[in-house]
């Protein structure tokens, strides 16, 4: 097809033909954090140690560095609870949900429930966002997930998340995937 293309065209053209060639048909994934990324909402995380009860907010979770005992419980992301839209960040999401062009626009969420997530973002006007509820907060569930993107296919990729520790994993993936075209983001605007 290349060929047929490109023949009896200049090279200097050529070449800008066969990266137009490749711009249409590389396949975009945009991929965005729910918590304190697109949304603050007064969802906590409890950790209790030693009988001891702490309260974190998802902001806190993201950067908290996990001590020996810790048990953590996630029950209150079992729904949004007074959420706050982020505007820097929705601003991004509803221009990328705007875009022309082929791309699939995702939630990934450490949280166990993706109704939630999809029935605020219903609410609020974005009614075919595909969201994806990993119900665990390992970065590397976050980085397996984008790893089994690439591998259907996806080559371009963009990926949103205030969790310096999530945006690390997924980072990683390009060592192993070079030809990717990848940016992952930590994101501060709230």
């Amino acid at each position: 097809m290349i060929r047929f293309l490109t023949y009896g065209v200049r090279k200097p053209l050529a070449k800008r033909m066969i990266k137009l060639l490749d711009l249409i048909l590389e396949k975009k994934l945009r991929v965005f954090d729910f918590d304190d990324t697109l949304v603050k909402s007064n969802s906590k995380v409890f950790v209790t140690n030693n009988g001891k009860k702490k309260t974190l907010t998802p902001g806190e979770f993201a950067v908290y560095k996990q001590k020996p005992g810790d048990k953590f419980d996630f029950s209150d992301f079992d729904k949004v609870i007074e959420p706050k839209k982020i505007k820097a960040m929705f601003r991004v999401f509803k221009n990328i949900y705007k875009a022309s062009g082929s791309r699939r626009l995702t939630v990934l969420t450490a949280r166990a429930a993706y109704k939630p997530v999809r029935k605020f973002l219903k609410d609020v006007g974005f009614n075919d966002v595909y969201v994806v509820a990993l119900g665990d907060s390992n970065p590397k569930k976050k980085s397996d997930w984008i790893q089994g993107q690439i591998e259907k296919g996806y080559d371009n990729i963009l990926f949103l998340d205030d969790s310096p520790k999530n945006v690390s994993a997924v980072k990683k993936l390009k060592g192993k995937y070079p030809n990717i075209k990848m940016d992952a983001r930590v994101v501060n605007y709230g």
